[in-house]
């Protein structure tokens, strides 16, 4: 295997790290995600009853029948413009102090990256052992992180 060549279960040891990255950019990264993903939960919940409220209101509670779950469509938008902004971050991720990149180059996520990373993320919820994945990773990614590109480092 060449040194250019990357593959998951291969130890970062280039110089500068994955992806042109510093070396202590994936430290504690495990950790901080877990912390992160709860906070934006939180936040994902209470932004999609707000908005479940005010469509009530507005349309004097007739939505109440023909109101889809609201849940993974605010979800969705919200990793997809957070991510995909200038702070390539979600708020959760931003308190804990990371960021997502690209993996081939550790450049900014485009919003279709982030927003299938985000339906990605939560299917992997169906399947939990998949997130197992990441305690063997050189690169502490779980599976939705490689099938859609990005890497999850601290904040640079």
């Amino acid at each position: 295997m060449s040194s250019t060549q990357w593959t998951p279960f291969q130890p970062v040891t280039t110089p500068t790290g994955h992806a042109g990255l510093p070396t202590g950019a994936l430290n504690g990264v495990r950790s901080r995600r877990i912390a992160a993903v709860c906070l934006d939960l939180v936040l994902v919940g209470m932004l999609s009853f707000a908005l479940w409220i005010a469509l009530l209101v507005m349309t004097f509670g007739l939505s109440l029948f023909i109101l889809p779950p609201l849940f993974p469509f605010v979800a969705f938008f919200y990793n997809g413009l957070s991510v995909s902004g200038r702070r390539m971050a979600t708020p959760g991720m931003r308190a804990a102090n990371l960021e997502l990149r690209m993996d081939d180059n550790g450049g900014r996520v485009p919003f279709v990256n982030a927003a299938v990373h985000a339906v990605l993320f939560y299917l992997s919820w169906m399947l939990p052992p998949v997130f197992l994945l990441s305690l063997v990773a050189a690169d502490k990614r779980c599976l939705h992180d490689i099938l859609s590109g990005v890497i999850f480092t601290r904040r640079l």
